[in-house]
């Protein structure tokens, strides 16, 4: 692929634009506010991030071998890296802002860690943007919308990468948008 395809440009894009809120959304913010819970059970800051982080990781530990093996076999591009119509569907359920109807308890192995540091928490979700696009750039060639991988949190649904890839970048979305308002009310709380 000589030239990037407007698809793969477009996830790049979506990536680097949740970098960017996430990079303001942690900018002059204290540790205390970065901290800061509305309530017991609801998280903070640094806990939206650290979950995106471990979510980021998990699917990206489930989707490498699969690519792999596509890019071994010689799997390769024949259009563009776009979920299907369920995969459209499920990845609407993960876009903000959050409705009751589609709001689920994250799954054990991606719950953040119990009140991480936010500069740690923000390094984390950092660097898993870093390992999406080293996934994007290392098998953009490859058919993303046809190469299928066992979902990492229920196993018996298969989604082709391109969904895995517009999941991430929606579930980002979902809780930058979280930690938004919980940033916001936590500078409320904080005003004399």
């Amino acid at each position: 692929m000589s030239q990037r395809a407007s698809d793969i440009v477009a996830l790049e894009r979506a990536f680097d634009d949740n970098e960017r809120d996430a990079r303001a959304l942690v900018a002059g913010l204290s540790e205390a506010l970065g901290t800061w819970r509305a309530e017991p059970g609801s998280w903070s800051v640094a806990e939206c991030l650290d979950h995106l982080a471990a979510g980021n990781r998990a699917y990206l530990r489930t989707m490498a071998p699969v690519a792999q093996r596509a890019l071994a076999r010689g799997r390769r591009r024949r259009g563009p890296a776009v979920p299907g119509l369920i995969g459209r569907w499920f990845v609407s359920t993960f876009e903000p802002p959050v409705r009751r109807r589609y709001k689920l308890k994250a799954p054990r192995t991606i719950r953040p860690r119990p009140s991480p540091p936010l500069h740690d928490a923000a390094a984390q979700f950092l660097g898993s943007q870093e390992e999406l696009r080293a996934f994007l750039r290392g098998y953009a060639e490859i058919d993303l919308a046809s190469v299928r991988f066992p979902n990492p949190f229920v196993a018996v649904f298969r989604f082709s990468l391109a969904t895995g890839l517009h999941v991430l970048a929606a579930h980002e979305r979902r809780h930058l948008w979280q930690a938004w308002r919980v940033r916001e009310a936590a500078e409320r709380a904080a005003r004399p």
